[in-house]
């Protein structure tokens, strides 16, 4: 068994020295990144920020247009692999949804919480009525599923990990092509970390890769259309409106999923407001007290910008003729 858990930290090692790879069904565009990181430069964001203990980190964005016939994607260090928060709770709800679409499971499946999952004294959202988790209690599968990503639960999310194994999540992220994105921690001290996990590297992803995650939720593509369109309808009910959401207009709807820890604030989802519809991905090293203002305008310009274009005013009346 130690062999085998060895195995896999160099696997993830080896993983994270990957380039990452720009998929061949996106367009890019150096205009859309440079209105991009106008943008960026606008809020004060591109540049280097201080993360304490893990040195300094840049902003990781991302925007994938999806109202051309083919999706056109543009970004700012949208390569650079930053801690995730919460995020990366998303990677972890597709291979459980993957597993109960292969009948390993059913959403009706019963779980019953152990501790140390048990991690969370109290709720991210707290005017949500459902009560902290707590060791002994038995729900089910599909209500973890829901706590973690409209809650963003931490101990929801310790107990799905177990359910669905960080090897079973990591191998369907490399089928993608995610590497460097692999689910490498559980949310809870080192302390209380499974045997093979206390001194391995801790989880990162990169807005490319949280984009491209949603661009295969939109055109029903990740693992299958079952799990694309039940992830949907779970990131649809996202409690946290705090970051993007506010910078939208308010018949916009917002399928997305958020966190925020310490020196990182991010969120990442789809917009689609029936005419305007684009995927942004935006993960800033700063506190939420300082990246949450952030999120708003970074929010309102790239609406305004996408917008823009199909006004017939836009950046990319010219796109075919652009690199």
């Amino acid at each position: 068994m130690k062999k085998i858990i060895f195995f896999f930290i160099i696997l993830y090692a080896a993983a994270f020295s990957q380039s990452v790879v720009v998929p061949s069904y996106y367009q890019t565009n150096k205009s859309f990144s440079d209105s991009l990181l106008s943008i960026i430069k606008s809020v004060g964001l591109d540049s280097t920020f201080n993360v304490g203990a893990d040195g300094t980190e840049q902003v990781s964005f991302a925007v994938i247009d999806l109202n051309s016939p083919k999706p056109i994607l543009g970004g700012v260090n949208y390569d650079n692999f930053i801690y995730p928060a919460s995020v990366y709770k998303m990677y972890v709800a597709m291979e459980v949804l993957k597993e109960i679409s292969n009948n390993d499971y059913y959403l009706t499946t019963p779980y019953i919480i152990h501790s140390p999952n048990d991690v969370d004294l109290s709720k991210e959202i707290s005017w949500d009525p459902r009560p902290v988790l707590r060791d002994g209690d038995t729900l089910t599968i599909n209500y973890l599923l829901d706590l973690m990503i409209s809650r963003s639960d931490n101990s929801a999310a310790n107990c799905l990990i177990d359910v669905a194994t960080r090897d079973s999540i990591n191998s369907t992220m490399h089928q993608y092509n995610w590497y460097g994105s692999e689910v490498t921690r559980k949310y809870l001290s080192r302390t209380y970390e499974d045997p093979g996990y206390k001194t391995i590297r801790g989880t990162e992803t990169c807005a490319l890769h949280a984009a491209d995650f949603m661009y295969r939720i939109y055109t029903n593509q990740l693992v299958n259309p079952w799990v694309s369109m039940q992830l949907k309808t779970l990131l649809g009910r996202q409690l946290d409106t705090t970051k993007i959401a506010s910078g939208l207009p308010h018949n916009t709807m917002f399928y997305h999923k958020s966190g925020w820890w310490s020196f990182w604030t991010n969120d990442v989802g789809i917009v689609d407001n029936g005419k305007i519809k684009y995927i942004i991905s935006c993960f800033i090293p700063l506190t939420f007290e300082l990246a949450q203002p952030k999120f708003v305008e970074i929010s309102k310009r790239v609406f305004s910008l996408i917008e823009r274009k199909y006004s017939g005013k836009g950046y990319l009346n010219n796109h075919k003729n652009s690199p």
